[in-house]
């Protein structure tokens, strides 16, 4: 008689995908608002559509990932802060379009789940989502054998969320003339963190928990600094019609972000120096001797979000983040060009 195998026999732990489902419920649930109608654990996430006083809603949606900021998390075990990392980076998607967020998803995939680890992961979702007033309504967690190392997983999320049409901020008037307010970053968020660990760990030799007396911190600690979302920076002012454009600076910096909201004609002209570059660049550009286009293209360089204005706009725009203890700087302005962004003074 041939011996019985198992889902359990081919690397699948069918008990620990239940357990793991079973703590992050209450997570997910602490999300919830008035509009969710499905418990965790249902097929699908049902979501009551009710736009209150909108004359045409507009759907925004957007996915993304954490990237190889995930290999910080794995090298220290930490594990409750990229999960919030996602949710920020995804707000601010589709905040650039003026879009609020109404519920969000995850997936979580791991050659073996560990429930401690992905009850970590959901902790920092459900914090993001708790912030933002996103109801996290679903999710998957994947066991996939031999498709990732023992300890380490991916994570993915989706956000949907809401706007007007005649709110809707697309870049579609911006001109020459017009100011950029640049509103700033925590660190590095998630973007550019395969070369910010080859340069800190390889090159320049750091250990994970080292500290760096020029950062203040350990080089894990500055790696695990959160993507913060600009959610409640910018809230209140969305709707007014000051904001010409929206620019979140992540994969590609601020010379190929910005360009994406730019209509045919125009260009832009950042000034260097008019911002606080954060010590962590000074120190990355100096270990790799990065050129600074490279620095520009990879980093975001101490900016997170770029809002273009008009300058009958800044007034309002200065007295509003002003009112909430936000910091801004003025970093530069549109001039005519062919949609290029160019660093002037440096």
């Amino acid at each position: 008689m041939k011996d019985e195998i198992s889902y359990r026999d081919a690397g699948v732990d069918i008990d620990a995908a239940t357990e793991a489902t079973s703590r992050i419920k209450q997570l997910a649930r602490d999300t919830f608002t008035s509009r969710v109608m499905s418990e965790i654990g249902s097929f699908g996430g049902m979501f009551r559509a009710d736009f209150g006083q909108m004359r045409e809603p507009v759907l925004v949606a957007s996915a993304d990932g954490v990237g190889t900021k995930l290999r910080v998390a794995f090298m220290t075990g930490v594990h409750n802060t990229v999960g919030y990392d996602l949710v920020c980076h995804c707000v601010n998607d589709i905040l650039v379009q003026g879009a609020r967020p109404l519920f969000f998803l995850d997936y979580i995939a791991a050659g073996r789940l560990v429930p401690d680890t992905i009850e970590q992961v959901i902790e920092g979702i459900a914090r993001g989502c708790r912030e933002a007033n996103c109801a996290l309504l679903g999710g998957e967690t994947a066991e996939m054998p031999g498709f990732y190392a023992d300890g380490e997983y991916d994570v993915a999320g989706f956000i949907t969320g809401v706007v007007d049409r005649s709110d809707v901020i697309d870049g579609s008037r911006i001109e020459p003339g017009d100011i950029l307010i640049g509103l700033p970053s925590v660190g590095l968020h998630t973007n550019g963190y395969s070369l910010a660990r080859k340069l800190l760990f390889e090159v320049a030799g750091y250990k994970a928990d080292e500290r760096i007396d020029e950062l203040g911190c350990s080089a894990a600690e500055e790696l695990l600094k959160p993507h913060r979302s600009y959610l409640g920076a910018l809230d209140g002012f969305l709707s007014q019609g000051g904001i010409k454009g929206l620019a979140h600076i992540t994969g590609g910096g601020l010379l190929d972000n910005i360009p994406r909201i730019l209509p045919a004609g125009t260009a832009v002209e950042i000034a260097s120096g008019s911002w606080p570059v954060l010590p962590v660049f000074d120190l990355l550009a100096r270990v790799g001797n990065v050129t600074e286009q490279e620095m520009y293209r990879t980093f975001n360089m101490g900016i997170g979000m770029v809002a273009v204005v008009s300058p009958g706009d800044v007034v309002r725009l200065r007295t509003h983040l002003d009112e909430r203890a936000e910091n801004y700087y003025d970093i530069g302005r549109v001039v005519e060009g062919k949609g290029t962004v160019s660093i002037i003074g440096s």
